[in-house]
């Protein structure tokens, strides 16, 4: 990732969104996903100088204009200039930045707009490092800006994808291992025609519940299964053990696509959806009716929501030939940036 010049220099950075094809609600529990950035991206471009940063949008309603230093990120109107805002105070940037901001990647579906709106402000700001620095400035930058408590699998994703691969991350040790897609894996993305908001769902409290849980046994991924039957709580019991057992899923996904096993992996996609239904209970009917018609259909090995849930979109597992209504995502590479 390069430096960014000041003056009349032309930058343009881009991120990509992302889709987790399996491991929900593990990455801030220090487990394990596999998510792979997709061709839908958002660029930030502009030119560099000022001390204001002002921002347009093609598809967010009002103009962001941010002076520097940054006050207080939560406060800025409107909404989505929170996510500028928040990076650019984490970054303590002093010079500012006009441009624009054009998206491909749907808003509120779980294809992770913010943490690619996230990225692409990090890198067009004048941000270096690597990936990970990238990716842990942007999940600081998001806290602080929202008061959501994101993991890192969405910016970690966006700045460090591959092409032709998914990324399976320990996000205990932030170790990223990319994983081959078989050619024959056709990966669709269908919206539920729901949109969703973390800040106004109940993603703070499953985390507050499964933060509770490791404190009766200890660090969810890796607690023994006993252990989490014992807990006498019934909804610390389920959250615990959804979590336990996603990163299960998640190791053997892996594996399914190393042996391009796409039943296996589509069977343990649904297996998935089941556990994010029932034991952490953020599915919803459309959700779950969705997932069961996408599962009928011939060509289809598995299906399940995909991001926080509470609605946004349903991720499928397909071979090829197959039509689903939605977007059909290709794994892409990572952020970049380029000056002219």
């Amino acid at each position: 990732m390069s430096a960014i010049r000041s003056g009349t220099a032309r930058v343009t950075a881009v991120a990509p969104g992302r889709v987790n094809l399996i491991g929900e609600h593990t990455d801030y529990m220090g487990g394990l996903v596999l998510p792979m950035a997709v061709h839908l991206s958002t660029t930030v471009t502009g030119t560099r100088g000022g001390r204001v940063i002002e921002l347009r949008s093609a598809q967010l309603d009002g103009v962001v204009r941010i002076p520097l230093p940054v006050g207080d990120a939560a406060a800025v109107d409107p909404a989505w200039g929170r996510y500028v805002a928040g990076v650019a105070a984490e970054l303590g940037t002093s010079t500012g930045f006009s441009g624009t901001v054009d998206s491909t990647v749907p808003l509120g579906s779980g294809l992770s707009s913010s943490a690619a709106l996230e990225v692409a402000t990090a890198l067009a700001l004048g941000m270096t490092g690597t990936p990970l620095e990238v990716a842990l400035a942007c999940q600081r930058a998001e806290h602080a800006a929202t008061g959501v408590p994101c993991g890192i699998m969405d910016q970690l994703c966006s700045a460090a994808g591959v092409e032709g691969h998914a990324l399976l991350i320990d996000c205990a040790t932030l170790d990223v291992t990319p994983v081959p897609v078989p050619d024959d894996a056709h990966i669709w993305v269908v919206d539920s025609g729901r949109p969703r908001r973390l800040v106004e769902s109940g993603y703070a409290a499953r985390r507050a519940a499964c933060e509770a849980a490791v404190d009766l046994v200890g660090p969810l991924p890796y607690a023994d299964m006993a252990d989490i039957e014992d807990i006498a709580d019934p909804v610390l019991r389920s959250r615990a053990r959804h979590v336990r057992t996603e990163c299960d899923r998640v190791r053997g996904f892996a594996a399914a696509l190393h042996a391009d096993d796409l039943v296996r992996a589509g069977q343990l996609m649904v297996a998935s959806h089941t556990s994010l239904r029932d034991d952490f209970e953020v599915s919803t009917p459309v959700l779950d009716a969705l997932v069961e018609e996408l599962c009928s259909v011939t060509g289809v090995h598995g299906a399940r929501l995909t991001g926080a849930g509470f609605g946004g979109c349903v991720v499928a597992l397909a071979g090829p030939g197959v039509e689903l209504p939605g977007w059909e995502v290709r794994p892409a590479a990572g952020a970049s940036v380029t000056v002219t």
